[in-house]
């Protein structure tokens, strides 16, 4: 059995990698405004004031106006610029944009890990900074690569941090049997793959039995076109779903759109540290137009040749073709017919959060590629390379 951790005493505390506390500041005497906590209804469950399950207007989080530079070489660089996020109270909300657009500095200064240059930002209705450590109990995150003793099994390792902030041993348990890792705790940390290392830190972040879980980048790392990985991302999707549905709140970073669709209520999406667009995801889609057409036809090969030469943007889609809409579907259809290729059909490709992010960010300068690799994150962030179809800013990289 591990040895025992000594208490933390003395300290403001605020979230760090797996979701354990550590020391950040001297204690100094702090005015926080009084904000009376919402009403719960129902039984709730859970161990804080607001039980995770209740209803209430007031957003989980907030920001206004934030804003946030760094020092740079070619002098400064805005990481985030002024958005404004409201996070309803329960279910899973996805945090979108590319990569260094300033996801992990808005993460980073929620968690009061880093300081804003200016703006506000609330927690459970408490400014943060300053009040953080009477809500830090509440919020469990992962915003590193997880971080734990290689040697340890994943049971030692969350006994150890069961210990740190104070929660019962009977968690353990429960949360390795949460995030389908009950039959690999007694297993070393450096056997686990990278998808259960993932699972891992979430369960470290459930020890506490949080209202708001902040995860970025859960599947980093993971190749979406594995077959292993597939299984290992629809494990981390469905727990994140489940947490949702149980009335927590989730906070996931992704610059997978295709991944947060699946699981996410609700979105924000940014781009060069400024809010695009927010709001129900049925809503975001709802207000995009769809930019593609899918056409059927008897000879695909032929018919792509066809539609190439006239500037048409197309690709392949198994037996059928799919087409930019540069032209109406009628031009589609007479181009075709002209070379003796009759379509046998002809319909919108649905709207989905990638388009919808292009459509977005058309004038913004943010292209999609395949990665190449991290982006430039403040010294310590720890994060492994990035995996998958994402989508990347044009200019040079910058935090975030």
């Amino acid at each position: 059995m591990p040895a025992r951790l000594p208490p933390i005493r003395g300290a403001c505390l605020s979230v760090s990698p797996a979701g354990c506390v550590r020391p950040q500041c001297a204690p100094t005497e702090r005015v926080c405004p009084t904000v009376a906590p919402p009403a719960t209804t129902g039984d709730g469950v859970g161990s804080s004031d607001q039980a995770y399950g209740s209803v209430t207007d007031e957003p989980a989080v907030s920001t206004t106006s934030l804003r946030k530079t760094y020092l740079t070489r070619r002098g400064r660089s805005v990481a985030v610029h002024g958005p404004s996020l409201s996070i309803p109270t329960g279910g899973v909300h996805g945090f979108l944009g590319p990569n260094g657009s300033g996801k992990t500095t808005t993460i980073r200064m929620l968690l009061g890990l880093i300081r804003p240059d200016s703006g506000s930002m609330r927690i459970f209705g408490r400014a943060v900074p300053d009040c953080l450590p009477e809500v830090v109990g509440r919020v469990g995150a992962i915003v590193e690569a997880p971080k734990f003793f290689p040697a340890f099994t994943g049971r030692q390792n969350l006994s150890l941090l069961a210990d740190a902030v104070g929660a019962p041993r009977r968690r353990i348990d429960e949360v390795l049997d949460h995030t389908s890792l009950a039959d690999r705790g007694h297993d070393r940390f450096a056997g686990y793959s990278v998808g259960m290392k993932q699972r891992l830190a979430i369960a470290a972040t459930l020890l506490k039995d949080p209202d708001l879980l902040i995860f970025d980048e859960p599947t980093n790392g993971l190749d979406p076109a594995g077959i292993r990985e597939i299984r290992e991302i629809r494990e981390i999707r469905d727990t994140m779903r489940t947490l949702g549905e149980q009335g927590r709140t989730v906070l996931v970073s992704s610059h997978i759109l295709g991944e947060v669709e699946q699981v996410a209520d609700t979105v924000s999406i940014i781009g060069h540290g400024r809010l695009l667009a927010s709001g129900p995801v049925k809503d975001i889609l709802g207000t995009a137009s769809s930019s593609q057409v899918r056409v059927g036809v008897a000879d695909a090969g032929r018919a792509e040749l066809i539609l190439a030469a006239a500037g048409k943007p197309v690709a392949r889609d198994g037996d059928h073709l799919v087409v930019g809409l540069a032209a109406d579907a009628a031009e589609i259809t007479r181009l075709l017919a002209t070379n003796g290729l009759f379509v046998h059909e002809l319909t919108p490709v649905r709207p989905d959060l990638e388009s919808v992010f292009l459509q977005l960010t058309a004038d913004e300068g943010l292209t999609t590629r395949e990665a190449d690799g991290p982006p430039s994150l403040p010294a310590g962030a720890g994060v492994s390379g990035r995996t998958g179809h994402e989508y990347r800013d044009a200019r040079p990289a910058q935090r975030g």
